[in-house]
């Protein structure tokens, strides 16, 4: 998407009015700093962006973006996890969220009991990818030849508990394969040496794998949701590839310190439903490579719990060694 393009669906998702928090002892009495655990131009960034003004007129204070980022997006949670519960300090956060904690044996907050849901902002999709010359032409193909050469295929990540790595974890499982895992330090190096042909696979982001198939740069196999991306309607999902407990939806959701009161947690939650219902913003998350969600708060709770769970258990069950 062009920037001039970017910038008008940035400017229409935050124009239809919002009505503002009733004053009381609920809102947020200064400035509201929106925390991006990680780097600009993520998925959870740009959601952040695009909600940012929307926020701001439900406040009606300033909400400013801050990108704390490092120690694969614990260091801006656990700022979050210890702030005052007064809606001053919020946080998008992704996948990182859900399945980092299994990983992490030293990590500084806990994310049932220090944080509250508030809603679920948007799903995102990933494709798993092969490099071209990879002699495979299909998912059954591609775990034939695993299954030929048991830990011989080298699958990169961004990084150890990201969602590259863990949803590949998950798939190894529901397949009965074994690959081995490059974990590097970020998306950029892992694909370079995906399109020089120094790993053979990588699970990305749909918004990423678009140019690099448009250039037959890699082949695609598989869409790791549980429906067909309507921009890659040939691409089938691990389900109909045969895998369905290997199914996984990365969620972006909007969290808050534990202890805010409840009526700012409803009044938010309703807030960025309305806006996330306004078709300008769903056109522009879809834009992105991502289905916008919403509902209720406690839906989005209970999902977390049972991610939570799921991821747990690939870890325990993959033997997968915490840092």
């Amino acid at each position: 998407m062009n920037t001039t393009r970017r910038r008008l669906l940035l400017a229409a998702a935050a124009a239809a009015p919002l009505p503002a928090l009733a004053q009381g002892r609920t809102l947020p009495d200064g400035p509201v700093t929106l925390v991006v655990p990680v780097t600009p131009s993520t998925a959870q960034d740009t959601l952040a962006r695009l909600m940012a003004p929307a926020l701001q007129e439900l406040f009606g204070q300033p909400v400013v973006v801050e990108n704390r980022t490092g120690a694969s997006g614990v260091i801006g949670t656990n700022a979050v996890a210890r702030a005052v519960p007064d809606g001053r300090m919020l946080l998008m956060q992704g996948a990182n969220f859900v399945m980092s904690p299994p990983l992490m044996a030293n990590l500084p907050y806990d994310p049932v009991r220090q944080f509250i849901p508030i809603v679920r902002v948007a799903d995102g999709n990933s494709v798993l990818v092969v490099r071209p010359d990879l002699p495979v032409r299909d998912l059954a193909e591609f775990v034939a030849l695993a299954k030929s050469k048991p830990g011989d295929l080298d699958y990169g990540s961004p990084g150890n508990g990201t969602a590259p790595h863990m949803s590949m974890a998950l798939l190894m499982l529901a397949a009965g394969i074994e690959l081995n895992h490059i974990p590097y330090r970020g998306t950029a190096p892992a694909i370079q040496d995906l399109l020089g042909r120094r790993i053979a696979a990588m699970i990305l982001p749909v918004s990423v794998v678009l140019p690099l198939a448009r250039d037959n740069q890699v082949k695609m196999l598989a869409v790791t949701a549980d429906a067909r991306w309507p921009d890659l309607p040939d691409v089938p999902t691990l389900a109909e590839a045969g895998y369905p407990q290997a199914t996984n939806t990365i969620f972006y959701g909007l969290y808050g310190p534990a202890g805010l009161p409840a009526e700012l947690v409803q009044r938010v939650n309703a807030g960025v439903n309305a806006w996330l219902a306004r078709p300008e913003t769903r056109q522009a998350i879809l834009n992105q490579g991502l289905n916008p969600v919403g509902g209720p708060q406690e839906a989005f709770a209970e999902a977390v719990r049972a991610e939570l769970r799921r991821w747990a258990d690939v870890v325990r069950e993959g033997r997968i060694k915490p840092d």
